[in-house]
């Protein structure tokens, strides 16, 4: 999986890069044809926004978030992440299952 993480008025130090993987290797466990996450991490005024496009394959998932804190909008955009990550996985594995029968 190739990680590319922007930031807009925030910066993008080590700790961050790192807990941001760490919280992404959750997603990537539950599905393994993930190719490319690119993350934005914005400031508006007092709220932080993070959003994301993940490619998987046949795919592109897209999240965004807002909170008061940049490590509670990480936390938010991986959970949302990781809920379309699953759907996506459980419709592919669906049609495969309807076209074995056939």
């Amino acid at each position: 999986m190739q990680l590319d993480i922007t930031g807009k008025h925030v910066d993008i130090n080590e700790r961050l890069r790192s807990n941001i993987k760490k919280k992404l290797s959750r997603i990537e466990r539950h599905y393994d044809q993930i190719t490319t996450v690119r993350m934005i991490l914005s400031v508006d005024k007092i709220q932080y926004r993070a959003e994301a496009t993940v490619h998987v394959n046949g795919n592109e998932l897209f999240a965004d978030t807002r909170a008061p804190d940049i490590l509670s909008a990480i936390d938010s955009l991986v959970n949302k992440l990781d809920r379309q990550v699953i759907k996506h996985k459980e419709k592919s594995t669906r049609h495969r299952d309807r076209a074995a029968h056939r």
